[in-house]
C-alpha cells in the first residue's frame, strides 16, 4: 500500500544567489526550501498548516493546495544530479509518497490518508525556481523531459496527517488519464488536439490547465 513517507512545509523567505545565469534577479523570495515535519500536521482546504506560497498567482489555492512527489524518484535523482544528500522535500513537495508515481496516479483520483481526503487535479509544472534552488540551470527542463514532475491535490476532507500514514485509493474515474499522460499531452504532444480536448473535459482537472488546453485548441483551430 502507498505510504506518506514524509511531510514538508515552509513559509516564504528571501535568498540571494549570485551568478545564476537564468535571467532572473539574484535576490528572490520562495517557499521552495521545505522542511520535514515529524509531528501530525493539520491539512486544510488550502494546504498544510505552516506552509505558504510566495507566488500565489501561480501556486497554491484550492486546486493546488498540496504538492505530492514520489519518494521512488529520489533513487534516480541523487546520482543523476550528484546530490547524494538530496532529502525528501527537495523538489518542493509537501507530501513525499512511496509506492506511487506519475504512471500510477490518475487525474481525478480520490485518495484517503488517515483523516484527509485528496483529489488529483493536475501534474506539477516545474518553473525556474526549481533550477535556482539547486543551481542546476536545466533542472526544470529535465523534469519536463522525463516526466518526474509530481502532482497537485485539492483537499476534499480536512484533518490531521502524520508521516507513515498509508494511502487508500477511494475512486478512479479516469483510468486512461495517468498524470504522466497528461504531462505528455501538455508538454510534448501539442499537435494532438483530440487528446487535449479529452483532457480539458475532465471535470476534476484544474481550471488553469483547462484554460491552457482550451486556448491551445482555439489557436490551432483558428489557423485552420
Amino acid at each position: 500500500m502507498p505510504v506518506v513517507v514524509s511531510l514538508q512545509a515552509a513559509r516564504p523567505a528571501t535568498y540571494v544567489h549570485e551568478g545564476d545565469g537564468d535571467g532572473n534577479e539574484s535576490t528572490w523570495t520562495t517557499a521552495f526550501f521545505k522542511r520535514q515535519v515529524a509531528v501530525p500536521v493539520w491539512v486544510g482546504r488550502l494546504g498544510l498548516a505552516g506552509d505558504e506560497q510566495a507566488d500565489r498567482e501561480n501556486h497554491g489555492g484550492l486546486e493546488k493546495a498540496v504538492l505530492a512527489y514520489s519518494a521512488d524518484h529520489y533513487a534516480y535523482w541523487r546520482p543523476h544530479l550528484g546530490l547524494a544528500d538530496l532529502s525528501h522535500g527537495g523538489f518542493g513537495e509537501n507530501l513525499t509518497i512511496s509506492g506511487l508515481d506519475e504512471t500510477t496516479v490518475c487525474i481525478g483520483d480520490t485518495w484517503r490518508a488517515g483523516e484527509v481526503v485528496f483529489q488529483v487535479t493536475q501534474p506539477r509544472q516545474p518553473c525556474w525556481k526549481m533550477s535556482r534552488r539547486w543551481q542546476i540551470a536545466d533542472l526544470a527542463r529535465q523534469v519536463i523531459a522525463n516526466g518526474k514532475s509530481g502532482w497537485y491535490l485539492r483537499v476534499l476532507a480536512a484533518g490531521e496527517l502524520s508521516p507513515g500514514t498509508p494511502i487508500e485509493l477511494v475512486a478512479r474515474p479516469h483510468l486512461n488519464w495517468p498524470v504522466g499522460r497528461a504531462s505528455d499531452v501538455m508538454h510534448h504532444r501539442k499537435d494532438d488536439l483530440a487528446a487535449a480536448a479529452e483532457l480539458a473535459a475532465l471535470p476534476e482537472l484544474s481550471a488553469a490547465w483547462k484554460a491552457s488546453l482550451d486556448s491551445r485548441i482555439r489557436k490551432r483551430e483558428s489557423l485552420g
